[in-house]
């Protein structure tokens, strides 16, 4: 029962991970700091990965869910 769902994440995952193929978030950083002063700028973080790899995990969730479903019977 668990390979099933675990198969079924693989296969969100792979998919999401196709069609996204980057993450970017922004996090404060400070700048100047003098005083009552207080300057802040936003610094921009990009991950990237290919889409070679959402199809590798899209590839291995099929194959886990196919398996699963031979071992129960």
């Amino acid at each position: 029962m668990w390979t099933r769902s675990a198969g079924i994440v693989l296969l969100i995952i792979g998919i999401t991970m196709m069609v996204y193929t980057g993450l970017t978030y922004i996090t404060p950083k400070k700048a100047v700091d003098i005083g009552s002063v207080h300057i802040s700028k936003e610094a921009n973080y990009t991950i990237q990965w290919s889409s070679y790899v959402g199809g590798v995990l899209l590839v291995g969730g099929i194959i886990i869910v196919v398996a699963g479903r031979k071992i129960r019977i």
